[in-house]
């Protein structure tokens, strides 16, 4: 008996959503925190004398006597700041034009009344990668419903294929960049730790070489210890905040799909026979 094997068009890419080139916002935060650090923290008005090189007359004045590893600290601390802002956009072009739940509902809908057609629509309307997923495993059912003189279980793997595939395609695009942020999480306290050990190193030299003069040198470095383990430790806890907000949310998104892929082959399951 004839069969039709017309082969199944391989998952579309998508055209990546996101900031690719991460580095050059990682080059422009350092950019910012270092002027910030010269201009802004080091301005003469916030020390005595004028300049500098006299005591902090404010906050921003003791900030700044943290040190270079002060705007290291807040160039990582901006980077993740604008690497979380990037994902919220991109995961919001990723899920489409209406809310995730709203549009899993439809599609349920859509699969209930086996009108599928009108699932490619509603995808098409939706846009983004979690609808050419579902698109995906959708067009492998029309596709199976055309093809005859296969086993009914071999076209429930084609679909089942088919949207691991599409996801396989997608997914990088939900997760780019969230590596940025979880290396932040560790390299933000251990660049607030060797602030503070460079702080604690001009306070132990400032105390060795003894007398009053080298009070302002102690304090220095006592300050540098802390305003730098305070920074480093803010980052992380951000960057902690950060990453696991988003990695739950693609989660969520995970688990979402993986149950329309079951409910798209199970369709095809209960509404099918074995064909000899």
């Amino acid at each position: 008996m004839a069969t039709n094997t017309k082969a199944a068009a391989p998952a579309k890419k998508q055209s990546s959503i996101g900031v690719k080139d991460a580095i050059w916002i990682i080059v422009a935060c350092l950019v910012i925190a270092f002027c910030n650090f010269e201009f802004n923290l080091g301005n003469g008005s916030h020390f005595a004398g004028g300049t500098s090189e006299g005591a902090p007359l404010d906050i921003l004045g003791t900030i700044y006597k943290g040190g270079v590893i002060v705007p290291v600290i807040h160039a990582l601390l901006l980077t993740v700041l604008c690497m979380s802002l990037e994902r919220v956009l991109a995961l919001s072009k990723c899920i489409g034009k209406e809310k995730l739940a709203k549009f899993l509902a439809k599609i349920k809908a859509d699969l209930k009344a086996k009108d599928f057609d009108k699932a490619l629509k509603d995808c098409q309307y939706q846009g983004g990668s979690v609808a050419n997923i579902v698109a995906a495993s959708v067009n492998a059912y029309k596709e199976a419903e055309n093809t005859t003189g296969v086993k009914k279980e071999l076209k429930i793997a084609k679909i089942q294929q088919a949207h691991e595939e599409a996801i396989a395609v997608e997914m990088p695009t939900m997760t780019m960049n969230l590596p940025i942020i979880a290396t932040i999480v560790t390299l933000g306290t251990l660049t607030g730790l060797l602030g503070t050990v460079v702080g604690m190193i001009k306070s132990f030299q400032a105390l060795a070489a003894g007398g009053g003069g080298d009070s302002l040198e102690l304090s220095t470095g006592i300050s540098e210890a802390l305003i730098n383990t305070a920074f480093g430790i803010g980052t992380s806890w951000c960057a902690v905040i950060s990453y696991n907000f988003f990695t739950n949310r693609i989660d969520k998104i995970s688990f979402a799909l993986d149950e329309i892929g079951y409910s798209i082959a199970q369709t095809y399951a209960a509404s099918h026979t074995d064909e000899a």
